[in-house]
């Protein structure tokens, strides 16, 4: 690899999305330097990226580290957070934090670095639970939870810097990822790997709810291509785009999907709904589409069988 091959950071990049992330940059030839501080990433996720790559041990919300991990850095691919709205109904502060206090000390960094272009994971929380289908970036923000609040404060944060500064900011607003890598032991996992789990171990997959809520399942390799895209659009900078699925399913006819593909019979065991919990989200695609040429590249089905085929040789099998 030359010395003029550009570095980017990955913030998170032990977690689910960040290492695929990182995982596909380093196949492009990319230099990559992972910030995590382990809070939700794993050691084990790093270890499945083939490549070679710097890791920065230290939290986001400390601004020494910030500095030190962007130094030399022309592009930043923000992944880190506190995620899941039921984690930060339980505990704010630390959704605060990392989401906020985070994200803005690496926007500061990045400005005073002059790092070129600074991609967000942002957040179809902002979104709330409004009625209108599909969800448009032209809507009115109506955070339900402090993690939806975080989430949406850094993308403000971000324009802003864009606005100010001139640094190149993109969000991409998160529908619903899925996909190899993300963690199903955890309560704060995303339910298909909580569903894949419980079914591949004969126990009773739980839903909040009646299970009729509905959601824009995106799989990973979307999201990771979105990022690509964005961070090289030169009509990108300032905007925030949702990227997603484009269609919705609900939780009842997920598990029943899941079941087909498992091969297991198994009833789900339903819970009380969650505060702040929205009913129904699906995104309009077409501004990510138009902007940075964002394409589908794989659809929710065999999203969900490259799922459970990773599940069953992962370390989470047993």
């Amino acid at each position: 690899m030359s010395n003029d091959t550009p570095t980017v950071l990955v913030t998170g990049g032990a977690g689910f999305i960040g290492s695929n992330l990182s995982d596909r940059l380093l196949k492009e030839g990319a230099r990559v330097r992972i910030l995590d501080n382990f809070s939700t990433g794993f050691r084990e996720n790093l270890d499945e990226i083939s490549g070679d790559f710097d890791l920065v041990e230290g939290d986001v919300a400390d601004p020494a580290v910030v500095a030190s991990a962007i130094d030399g850095v022309e592009m930043v691919f923000h992944q880190a957070a506190l995620p899941s709205v039921p984690r930060s109904v339980e505990d704010p502060v630390s959704t605060h934090k990392a989401c906020v206090d985070g994200t803005f000390n690496l926007l500061l960094a990045a400005k005073d670095a002059g790092v070129r272009r600074f991609v967000y994971a942002a957040s179809s929380s902002a979104y709330g639970d409004q009625p209108t289908l599909p969800k448009a970036e032209t809507m009115a923000p109506a955070p339900m939870s402090p993690y939806a609040v975080a989430k949406l404060a850094g993308e403000y944060y971000a324009s802003a810097f864009y606005r100010v500064y001139g640094l190149e900011t993109v969000s991409l607003r998160y529908f619903n990822v899925f996909g190899p890598r993300q963690n199903p032991s955890s309560a704060y996992s995303g339910v298909i790997s909580r569903f894949i789990d419980a079914l591949m171990t004969d126990s009773r997959p739980v839903i909040y709810g009646d299970g009729e809520q509905s959601r824009d399942f995106t799989f990973i390799d979307n999201v990771v291509d979105a990022n690509i895209r964005a961070a090289n659009s030169a009509d990108a900078p300032g905007l925030v785009m949702n990227a997603a699925n484009g269609e919705r399913i609900s939780l009842n006819d997920l598990l029943s999907a899941l079941k087909k593909i498992v091969g297991k019979e198994v009833d789900a065991e339903y819970l009380e709904a969650r505060t702040g919990d929205v009913k129904h989200s699906q995104a309009d695609n077409s501004l990510a589409v138009r902007t940075i040429g964002y394409k589908n590249l794989v659809g929710l089905e065999e999203g969900l069988r490259k799922t459970v085929e990773w599940w069953q040789s992962s370390r989470f099998a047993r």
